[in-house]
């Protein structure tokens, strides 16, 4: 268990990588900006839950920071997510694995965003789309990349 946890974190973190380089490729090639909508989430789910950050001088760059880390944790807790499930006996095609896993992970960051009111993925230009879905699947494709070669190995040793 603890083998699928680790590997599950590796894997995550990975598809993490992944995931920033597309990002800041695609920000690159097309000139657009950063989202803020990482921030304004953490914003949001700090002042509904009574813990708001105060209001200083560095507020937004402790955002920024937070905003960042919750994408860490999000990548990373998926990558447990789908390594134990692939413990458990759930085993798919790369091609199908990699869809999956970076749907999973294209929901747990768009469902809260839309939940809170910050965004509403149903207004969003064909351009947000593919630019919220290409990254996506390179993380589904890198994390369960990552969990099933190293499953395959362990389990052939």
């Amino acid at each position: 268990m603890i083998r699928s946890f680790l590997r599950g974190c590796a894997a995550g973190a990975a598809g993490t990588t992944a995931l920033n380089a597309m990002t800041y490729a695609d920000m690159t090639l097309r000139g657009r900006s950063a989202s803020s909508a990482p921030e304004t989430v953490v914003d949001t789910l700090a002042e509904r839950t009574g813990h708001p950050l105060p209001y200083t001088e560095d507020r937004d760059n402790r955002l920024s920071g937070l905003g960042a880390l919750s994408g860490i944790a999000v990548g990373t807790g998926t990558g447990v997510i789908v390594s134990l499930l692939r413990r458990t006996g759930v085993r798919m095609p790369l091609w199908l694995g990699a869809t999956v896993t970076g749907l999973l992970a294209m929901a747990a960051t768009d469902a809260p965003m839309a939940r809170l009111g910050v965004g509403d993925p149903r207004s969003w230009s064909p351009a947000d789309w593919v630019s919220d879905v290409l990254p996506h699947l390179a993380y589904g494709l890198v994390t369960y990349g990552v969990v099933a070669a190293d499953a395959d190995r362990e389990r052939a040793s």
